[in-house]
């Protein structure tokens, strides 16, 4: 007997058959005795529909307002398998974010989570009910309905578990765990049955779509075990996220492959070699809400440097308005730009006792003639920049000189 908090996606409850499915998964665990917190998203697309709603209304509506209606889409949903588990005999109850007191602050659209009260769902689970609690949602200090942001519901599903401190948090989502890389890039990829937390963090930063990288950082801090799972197999043990590796084990030197095909690159030539410069390029992109990513600074002559790095390609012409608004400022030649570009990276804990792991990674990419435009690492990673012609290559002979395509014993 556990408490488990079990959270489904927007597949998952995408239809009311598939929720009368996530019902029958219930009931198996209710009726082994555990006690059941699930975590609902809406269903598949009702986001996207209640946006584009709230934008046929008003071109910019009021963040407040737009939480009000896109935090809708959660409410039928914890509605429908609530009827679906009674249906089925099994006693369940439903909350918002606002009822169970999920709060947060007050940045609409995009809130964090502060405190949970878990009291009314303790003592429902002791009354033998199953809870079901709406994800991606909660409310401010004095009330307002805030959302969390993209992929919200899983971190909600994880800062449950913290409050009550459940044994598992289980993500149901339409993968049946985590991947050596994405098996649509390269079919041999291998399902994990293990991954530290340090390494799944990096993997979702990395562009790794299958948990939001903030409730990787919500399960690490409060060591939260979480396992990702496929709500559409019936079997599986899914992929369980640790709190560190296992030292009884010789570690795989490389976990991973992740890779993000919307980057984009920007240099600006000749400016002064001077201490503060890159705040001056940078500052302005910050101030901006841009977010930057890999940073290269040449090495400076004549008085002058060549400073590089890279922006998420839908930021790129923003980024390259404000640099060209700078430019006399702060005394740069050129700027130019570059939206073709791709990140590869390798991740690992294994690194760590592993010399020679980026001199195998880049002998590897130069003999496949791929140019490394920029590099940056760290203890469990390495990065680069390439171009995006050739990425999925890169991901494919990295996967095999890795390893990653063999079966550990």
């Amino acid at each position: 007997m556990a408490l488990i908090v079990q959270k489904y996606g927007g597949t998952s409850v995408g239809n009311p058959e598939r929720i009368k499915n996530v019902a029958k998964r219930v009931a198996k665990f209710h009726a082994q005795g555990h006690k059941m917190v699930i975590v609902l998203s809406a269903m598949s697309g009702e986001t996207n529909r209640l946006i584009a709603l709230a934008k046929e209304v008003s071109a910019n509506p009021s963040p407040r307002e737009l939480d009000v209606v896109i935090s809708t889409g959660e409410q039928v949903t914890i509605g429908l398998l609530c009827m679906a588990l009674e249906e089925i005999g099994i006693k369940a109850r439903s909350y918002t974010g606002g009822q169970v007191r999920i709060l947060t602050d007050s940045s609409f659209t995009k809130a964090r989570i502060l405190d949970i009260d878990g009291d009314n769902i303790r003592r429902d689970l002791d009354a033998g009910a199953v809870v079901v609690v709406a994800g991606f949602q909660g409310v401010d200090e004095v009330g307002n309905i805030t959302t969390l942001g993209r992929g919200g519901s899983d971190t909600t599903g994880v800062a449950l578990a913290a409050a009550i401190q459940a044994d598992e948090c289980q993500i149901y989502t339409d993968v049946d765990g985590v991947y050596t890389t994405d098996p649509r890039v390269v079919p041999e990829a291998r399902k994990l049955d293990t991954i530290t937390f340090e390494e799944m963090l990096e993997m979702a930063s990395l562009g790794s779509k299958v948990l939001q990288i903030r409730s990787v950082e919500f399960a690490g801090k409060y060591k939260v075990k979480l396992r990702v799972l496929s709500s559409f197999q019936e079997e599986g043990e899914g992929t369980l996220i640790t709190v560190e590796e296992d030292k009884n084990m010789e570690q795989p030197i490389i976990s991973g492959i992740a890779f993000n095909r919307d980057e984009a690159k920007i240099t600006v030539l000749g400016v002064p070699d001077k201490p503060g410069i890159a705040y001056q390029i940078l500052g302005p992109v910050a101030d901006a809400n841009v977010d930057v990513d890999m940073i290269i600074q040449n090495v400076g002559h004549d008085g002058t440097t060549d400073f590089s790095f890279t922006v998420n390609r839908p930021d790129y012409d923003k980024a390259m308005k404000i640099l060209e608004g700078v430019q006399t400022h702060i005394g740069a030649r050129e700027i130019k730009g570059d939206r073709t570009m791709a990140k590869v990276s390798i991740v690992g804990v294994g690194m760590r006792s592993h010399p020679g792991v980026a001199s195998r990674m880049f002998r590897t990419l130069a003999e496949e003639g791929i140019n490394l435009q920029m590099i940056s690492t760290s203890e469990i990673k390495i990065s680069v920049a390439i171009d995006e012609k050739y990425l999925e290559l890169a991901v494919r002979v990295l996967h095999r000189a890795f390893g990653l395509d063999q079966a550990t014993s």
